[in-house]
């Protein structure tokens, strides 16, 4: 990777440059939505009990260097990546072999499969699917400094900062754009001539997948029919509100399409299946009109991908009911659990049967290979399995990550860490668990960072792109949408672990491609 590229980036700020430069983010940022409700951490509790205040995102201050080969690598291969998540979703024999080795491990895995296999007892009513994912990655330096895609994760629930991202974008942009010395402008640098970060379309696109599936939903099921609408499905107390509001307002005023966002904890007191229709619709009773229901033609969670978001047994059938409910999910149960990390360890086996040609039939040869290189080495834990070794040796343990089976920051174990997590567990448990080699990005990169505290970091930096894809698709393997479009850049410091900008790890970036 050129050196020449990270050795004086970014440039340099005065004192008086930098209190300049944040107080034209941090009003650029209010101004167009760029906003977070403020974590507790930041503003007490108590001083804010109706959740009237917003804070600015965190962003860097500079878009941050991304290789030109890596970013186009990774646009290229999402629909391919989005077919091979939904045929494996379809393939509840192969996918139900691996969940079903982790259920006595893993409890949230094992509810999220009785789930699966309660509704599958009564019948399914809906034959599509809807997955709204993201993958993401690094850019793996090489020993000749060449840069390589590497996937960190695949996500299939709750994919988010679609919105805020395409905001980072149009806010770098702005800041580039800008005559030197005008309201809004960086101090001059070689990478910033003629060079603007791409086009982020991650709303339309993850609109446009929610959008296809509503439209495929057909007419309502009800008796008599009632006017259709989509249903986001939010955590209690979401911080990440405006995030979704941009999808909603692009699902609303491009679309047309009503749309409603429900807590998870009112699900069961404002949703309802008629117990005598067998096409099981599902009914939404908006609370502030009563007179007005609705019928979901397509449920988007953006809630339900933690365990400890299922407080009850009640949230458990929350999740069921939805389930059953002829609304179309994104995603299902199913869909869900293809996301598990272990999923992703037994796709990048590199002996054993060839699983990326088998569900990929008819894909390209040259294609299979390019989403296979982009696999980084993973372990399992098993008494069979080389992975422990490499856990349990300190030595070999600081090249590695260790994953549970789940979503968002703040999960996994590393390097030195994990030889004593390991004997800190019982070794029944391991099998939950993966190993996966680090992947070594840029040494010397660095940025400036604003988090939502005000506080300005300046430092080297380690740097994540997600990009967006959308898919519809039905129990037979049919595929009516697949669609990419849109990425997100997380940056963190270069000595923090962890990597959700949700959890307070990283802050949200944009690329400037080299």
């Amino acid at each position: 990777m050129t050196e020449s590229i990270y050795a004086n980036y970014p440039p340099s700020l005065s004192p008086t440059q930098q209190e300049f430069l944040v107080t034209t983010i941090k009003d650029w940022a209010i101004q167009n939505g760029l906003a977070v409700r403020p974590p507790p951490t930041y503003v007490p509790e108590g001083t804010d009990p109706n959740r009237v205040l917003a804070t600015t995102a965190p962003v860097t201050l500079f878009p941050s260097p991304f290789p030109r080969s890596c970013f186009q690598e990774a646009e290229a291969l999402q629909t391919a990546y989005n077919r091979l998540y939904a045929t494996i979703t379809n393939d509840e024999k192969w996918l139900g072999k691996i969940i079903e080795d982790l259920i006595d491990v893993d409890d949230f895995v094992a509810n999220l499969w009785k789930t699966h296999l309660a509704v599958k007892e009564e019948g399914y009513v809906q034959d599509l699917s809807l997955g709204l994912f993201r993958s993401d990655y690094m850019a793996h330096e090489t020993a000749n400094n060449a840069p390589e895609l590497k996937q960190v994760e695949f996500n299939t629930i709750s994919s988010s900062f679609g919105g805020l991202s395409a905001l980072v974008r149009s806010l770098h942009y702005d800041l580039l754009t800008s005559p030197p010395g005008f309201s809004l402008s960086y101090p001059p640098h070689p990478l910033f001539e003629s060079n603007v970060p791409p086009e982020n379309t991650a709303v339309e696109t993850l609109s446009g997948g929610l959008a296809a599936a509503h439209i495929a939903y057909g007419p309502s099921k009800s008796s008599p029919k009632l006017p259709l609408a989509i249903l986001f499905i939010v955590q209690d107390g979401e911080r990440n509100v405006f995030d979704q509001l941009a999808l909603l307002k692009r699902l609303t005023d491009f679309h047309k399409i009503p749309v409603f966002r429900v807590i998870s904890s009112k699900i069961l007191d404002q949703t309802s299946i008629p117990a005598s229709d067998p096409s099981r619709p599902l009914v939404y009773t908006p609370p502030h009109s009563p007179t007005t229901p609705f019928e979901v033609t397509t449920v988007y969670l953006r809630a339900y991908y933690s365990p400890d978001e299922y407080k009850s047994s009640r949230d458990w059938e929350a999740r069921t009911h939805l389930e059953r409910s002829a609304a179309i999910k994104c995603p299902t149960v199913l869909n869900q659990l293809s996301g598990c990390k272990k999923i992703q360890q037994v796709l990048a086996e590199p002996s054993g049967p060839d699983h990326l040609s088998s569900f990929l039939k008819g894909t390209d040869s040259s294609l299979i290979e390019r989403l296979r290189k982009t696999f980084a080495p993973q372990y399992d834990l098993s008494e069979s399995g080389q992975g422990r070794d490499l856990a349990l040796n300190p030595e070999s343990a600081l090249k590695h990550v260790l994953k549970p089976q789940r979503e968002g920051g703040g999960n996994n174990v590393y390097k030195s860490e994990i030889p004593g997590f390991l004997k800190s567990i019982p070794e029944a448990d391991w099998k939950g668990w993966v190993l996966m080699e680090l992947i070594n990005p840029a040494a010397n990169a660095e940025n400036v960072a604003l988090r939502n505290d005000g506080e300005v970091l300046r430092g080297n930096v380690i740097s994540e792109l997600g990009v967006y894809g959308t898919i519809l698709w039905d129990n037979k393997g049919n595929v009516l949408h697949n669609d990419q479009g849109g990425w997100l850049l997380r940056t963190k410091g270069k000595e923090v672990n962890e990597g959700g900008v949700a959890a307070g790890f990283s802050s949200l970036d944009s690329v400037l491609l080299f």
